[in-house]
């Protein structure tokens, strides 16, 4: 198994990476081996893999790039195919459609999605389309002064684009086909004000959206209708003995769909919660501390056995065995030093 990582470089983002880096994992021991440094990129931030794993897509967050990798399958090592202007700026996220023919980028700094058609080779092409999101600003003036989208994932059925932005307190959902995002009918569901809705996430098996809301530390869940959301229940994520400044930051749903997890910055703690039968609501079971400071990202690895936790402030990656039963999170002693980790994917 490969793994990639990538972080934060400069001064404006507090950076102290250097660019992309890549790790043979091995299978029995769980250590990382340095394998490759891609030098010379800014802010490589969040990643995007292709389905058989030969293309990796990153974002440049605090820029207005976003680059395309070719991965050696054999190796592991990345060559980088190109790099395109993202048709906005401070790109945060991006997703592939089925087809992977399109990449879709959330582009945070100038309030609008991007699509960013691909080559036959996996390379990326000029934006063919970016759509302002419309709304009205949060009550934080310093987090919610404009549009923010934070997130852009596709639904079960690859027709449908989620898009949660921190800005207008608004989850955005749009239509996706022919390499076309249009809205739906319902165009967009509402969060409360301030609650600043950051990622989302799926259920596995169950018509359920989860929404991770950054400034007020909870989590909302929608019942999910071929292109409508409709809110079901909203469950802070707070330690109940923290009384500090929290922002939540990722979600994530194990591939069974009985546990659901979410990172907290501020208790610098991974919340669990057991994911209810049949209706996919949620009930806190336990917190985490994550070994470090300010966990901005984590991952669930591709067979679902460990979680490996992000520590933007700690510059460290570090790893817990997931129990398959309960959900519980235990500490391996694993852990890779890393410059302001920020992006964790895997290639099995």
């Amino acid at each position: 198994m490969f793994a990639y990582t990538g972080g934060y470089t400069t001064p404006d983002r507090d950076g102290r990476g250097n660019g992309i880096n890549a790790y043979a994992v091995d299978p029995v021991s769980g250590a990382w081996t340095h394998i490759q440094h891609v030098a010379g990129l800014e802010n490589p931030s969040l990643f995007t893999l292709t389905r058989d794993g030969t293309r990796l897509y990153s974002v440049h967050g605090g820029r207005s790039l976003v680059s395309a990798f070719a991965i050696d399958r054999g190796t592991g090592l990345l060559t980088l195919l190109n790099q395109v202007d993202c048709g906005g700026t401070n790109p945060v996220d991006t997703a592939l459609d089925p087809t992977e023919r399109f990449l879709v980028s959330a582009n945070y700094g100038s309030g609008a999605v991007a699509v960013i058609p691909l080559g036959t080779d996996g390379s990326l092409l000029p934006v063919s389309q970016s759509v302002t999101l419309p709304g009205t600003p949060g009550p934080d003036p310093k987090e919610q002064s404009s549009s923010h989208p934070h997130a852009v994932i596709f639904d079960p059925s690859g027709r449908f684009v989620i898009v949660p932005d921190k800005g207008f307190d608004r989850t955005f959902i749009f239509r996706f086909a022919d390499g076309r995002l249009a809205p739906t009918g319902q165009g967009s569901v509402a969060s409360a004000p301030g609650a600043a809705p950051r990622h989302a996430a799926f259920h596995p098996s169950l018509p359920v959206l989860y929404v991770n809301n950054e400034l007020d530390s909870t989590v909302t869940v929608f019942d999910w209708d071929a292109g409508s959301a409709t809110e079901r229940q909203v469950v802070t994520t707070r330690p109940s003995d923290f009384s500090g400044k929290n922002t939540t930051a990722e979600i994530a749903v194990s591939a069974d769909g009985r546990h659901l997890y979410v990172s907290n910055r501020g208790s610098d703690s991974i919340v669990q919660y057991a994911v209810t039968p049949g209706s996919g609501l949620l009930t806190y079971a336990a917190h985490y501390p994550t070994g470090g400071a300010k966990p901005r990202f984590f991952t669930l690895g591709p067979d679902g056995r460990h979680l490996y936790a992000a520590n933007q402030d700690s510059d460290l990656i570090t790893v817990f065995h997931v129990d398959q039963q309960s959900g519980s999170l235990l500490p391996t002693g694993v852990t890779v030093s890393v410059g302001s980790p920020s992006a964790i994917s895997f290639v099995a």
